[in-house]
């Protein structure tokens, strides 16, 4: 059965709006989202009539229909302003919606991830992130679950499983699991919003989050040891026109990319060009590798030290808020476009 709205009382729905406004009002001013103001809401006013409480529930429904999901994403991976209040709060009023459509789902899903994520303590092993667990931190908004799946959800542990087993990045989005996933979400309908379902798919997201910055960090590190390896060998400049880059780029000049691309991959979960060049530039470092000497050489894998550092690094991944971001878990590889991993899915709080 799917999860029905709750009816607030005006008393209730005018605490809400209060709580909510200041963050809406940031992230209008953040992506220029113009909407005439709201008297009563800007008033402070803690006692209004029904008439004000109305006008308030309308600016807020033209609001949420400007806002897209993209935008709620990164401003929330990227703004101060949340707590685990006003995320509770946040997703409480998207999943009051009477009438739902895709965008709301998609909303819901990423703020589903954000709460969890931000909920979830820093050592949290992934072995623990059980459907019990999950239900249990999400109570607070989903309310008692039960924890009976339903069959169309049995190819979630699969994905995971699929994806724990995924080597580098770009294995990862070229394997179909993210999208997959997506496809799975999208077909559900209405079904979606059952309790059990979001519980299910907000793990699930999460679980990606944590694999995809794992393998990132990984991807990162191993082409720094890489070039290091090629600056050993006398490799000064490396033709890295496939990574857009120039013909004859400066190997020094890569590890400072790539120095650079660690502090930018720890503030946003966006896939697009730069997940490319990452996935693009491991290529040509271990094909530059297997050319320098007589025999193919394969970079090893990372030393137990570099792994840890690695795992650390994405366990560490806490803008103020984000697989990512968050970057959420969509059909990777259009690298033209968004598509993370949780609604990566990130910032966050992210403290995976």
């Amino acid at each position: 059965m799917t999860l029905k709205p709750k009816k607030l009382d005006l008393a209730a729905e005018w605490r809400e709006a209060r709580l909510l406004h200041p963050l809406y009002n940031a992230l209008g001013r953040e992506f220029v989202i113009e909407l005439p103001p709201c008297p009563d809401l800007e008033s402070g006013m803690e006692d209004p009539p029904q008439e004000s409480v109305e006008q308030a529930r309308q600016w807020f429904l033209e609001m949420d229909q400007k806002i897209q999901v993209h935008q709620l994403r990164q401003f929330l991976q990227t703004t101060s302003l949340t707590s685990e209040e006003g995320l509770q709060t946040l997703l409480q009023h998207h999943l009051n919606r009477i009438t739902r459509v895709d965008s709301d789902r998609d909303k819901i899903d990423f703020l589903l991830v954000q709460f969890f994520s931000h909920c979830a303590p820093s050592r949290l092993e992934d072995t623990d992130v059980d459907l019990s667990y999950v239900a249990q931190t999400l109570e607070p908004v989903l309310g008692d679950v039960d924890l009976k799946q339903p069959s169309w959800l049995d190819p979630i542990e699969d994905f995971i499983q699929s994806a724990n087993g995924c080597h580098s990045l770009n294995e990862l989005l070229t394997s179909g699991i993210l999208d997959k996933g997506r496809k799975l979400k999208v077909s559900a309908g209405d079904d979606y919003f059952e309790p059990i379902a979001m519980v299910t798919f907000t793990r699930f997201s999460f679980l990606m989050r944590r694999v995809f910055f794992r393998l990132m960090h990984q991807d990162l590190n191993t082409i720094l040891d890489g070039l290091r390896e090629l600056e050993a060998r006398g490799v000064e400049t490396l033709d890295c026109r496939s990574a857009q880059f120039s013909a004859d780029e400066p190997v020094a000049r890569l590890r400072m990319i790539c120095q650079s691309w660690k502090v930018m991959f720890h503030a946003e979960y966006s896939s697009g060009s730069p997940l490319r060049m990452l996935v693009d530039l491991r290529n040509v470092v271990d094909a530059a590798l297997s050319r320098t000497t007589k025999k193919a050489v394969k970079l090893p894998p990372p030393a137990p030290g570099r792994a840890k550092a690695a795992v650390a690094a994405a366990a560490q991944f806490a803008p103020s808020s984000s697989e990512v971001a968050e970057f959420e878990v969509t059909a990777a590889p259009d690298w033209d476009h968004d598509s993370s991993a949780a609604q990566f899915e990130p910032g966050d709080d992210e403290k995976n």
